[in-house]
């Protein structure tokens, strides 16, 4: 009978081409097998068994596996749990890499006590482009202006609740964002998340978008169609640019907000759907609402919780914040980091009033980075539509019309007057609010 080493010098050639780390060890944890992927794994010389062994014992797998929900018996310190799975992190040459670990007791034939096989997957890039998306999600949501911080907390005060929400603001402000952000921290947020865009879609379709049609309805309707409702169903559905959607069709939004049922196109069956609505637009309902363009009882029941948010030119603080998120992205997709902005172009962005806010300035950023000349972005790798704004509004310095100190003097007597409100305090001084944040950088007023 073949003993055990024997049976497992026969596996070797059998692992050996498995792109996943393969490690066999006894009921101590100390390995006995390892493939070849291994070794490139943890970064080892293919050459060295001894060497292999030595280094693999110092990320100390047994420890992670009991960590990871493995006991160890009292007695003999046998494995007790049969299959575990988990990820752990490693450094190899000082640079991190992911590991999914899956563990499982195997039996030799015809051998003794049992042993554990595992399993080692490299998720190190299943980690990045999570962070990529993560950034992504994340990137207006760094801040340091009050309204902004206010509006967040207030969002994530209201996630909990199943109330419909209302996010009105400009194009490129994050109103998307947002939403998503409600419903990750929401009750609901293991369900699915359906975006709608009510401007994009063809006031012909839109009905059958929203609430599908059944087989027949009309030409074209081979199959049925749940529609997004439906799809949605027990999660969120986030209607953007609801101010968009057709009057004749305001009715029947209404009535699923109101009792969850529809009919969709073509059918007499009711159809229930439990959706939270959260909707967003850039224009002022209420004024539609005034003009006879919106429903009033349905924008009463789409703004139980209406949340304004800010545009970028008003909180000109968040700029740095938001410029080094963008910057981090765009190394993430592959664009070159440590990348430095010079003082000229870092004050046309700050200076620049982003009529398309966040998006535009993403935009801007990507630009600028391409453009830079030798890891530095100048006022020449920036935009031309930056770069012809920031010519036409360029003045003199207030350093050249009077002293640091009287300038400083008038700067404070402003915010004094306007209880620290700097939006105020700039129309008392007769500039923009960017300018006076320009200007209490350089005299370095908090």
């Amino acid at each position: 009978m073949i003993n055990q080493r024997g049976l497992l010098d026969l596996l070797q050639p059998l692992l050996d081409p498995i792109q996943e780390g393969v490690i066999v060890t006894n009921r101590h944890g100390h390995v006995l097998i390892h493939n070849r992927a291994v070794r490139q794994l943890f970064g080892l010389a293919e050459e060295s068994a001894p060497l292999v062994l030595s280094r693999l014992g110092q990320y100390n797998l047994r420890a992670a596996l009991i960590r990871a929900g493995l006991r160890e018996a009292s007695g003999d310190g046998d494995y007790c749990e049969a299959k575990v799975q988990f990820d752990a992190e490693i450094r190899v040459e000082s640079a991190p890499r992911w590991l999914r670990i899956n563990s499982s007791l195997v039996s030799l034939p015809g051998q003794g006590p049992q042993l554990r096989m595992i399993v080692l997957r490299d998720i190190t890039a299943e980690r990045r482009l999570s962070a990529v998306i993560q950034a992504s999600d994340s990137l207006d949501f760094v801040a340091r202006d009050p309204d902004m911080i206010r509006l967040v907390e207030r969002l994530d005060l209201v996630a909990g609740s199943d109330a419909a929400v209302l996010l009105q603001g400009e194009s490129g402000t994050g109103k998307t964002e947002l939403a998503r952000r409600l419903h990750h921290r929401s009750q609901r947020a293991d369900k699915p998340f359906i975006e709608v865009n009510c401007g994009s879609i063809p006031a012909s379709l839109i009905e059958t978008e929203l609430f599908g049609h059944v087989k027949g309805a009309f030409t074209g309707a081979y199959k049925d169609r749940v529609g997004r409702f439906k799809a949605a169903d027990g999660g969120t559905l986030f209607l953007d640019e609801i101010g968009e959607l057709p009057r004749e069709l305001q009715p029947k939004l209404l009535r699923v907000l109101q009792d969850g049922g529809y009919e969709p196109v073509g059918s007499d069956r009711t159809v229930q759907a439990n959706v939270r609505v959260v909707s967003a637009s850039n224009r002022d309902l209420r004024g539609l609402v005034d003009q006879g363009e919106f429903r009033a009882d349905l924008y009463y029941r789409i703004a139980v919780v209406k949340l304004q948010v800010p545009p970028l030119r008003n909180r000109p603080g968040d700029i740095p914040l938001v410029l080094e998120g963008i910057l981090k992205r765009l190394e993430m997709r592959g664009y070159p980091g440590a990348l430095t902005i010079s003082r000229e172009a870092f004050n046309s962005y700050m200076n620049y009033p982003w009529p398309g806010n966040v998006r535009e300035l993403a935009n801007a950023v990507e630009h600028s980075v391409i453009c830079a000349v030798d890891g530095q972005i100048i006022p020449e790798s920036l935009p031309d539509c930056m770069r012809d704004y920031c010519a036409a509004r360029r003045g003199p310095e207030p350093s050249a019309v009077q002293p640091d100190i009287a300038e400083r003097t008038r700067i404070a007597q402003a915010l004094r007057q306007a209880s620290g409100n700097k939006t105020l305090a700039a129309q008392i001084l007769g500039i923009d609010r960017s300018t006076l944040w320009r200007w209490m950088q350089r005299l370095q007023m908090d």
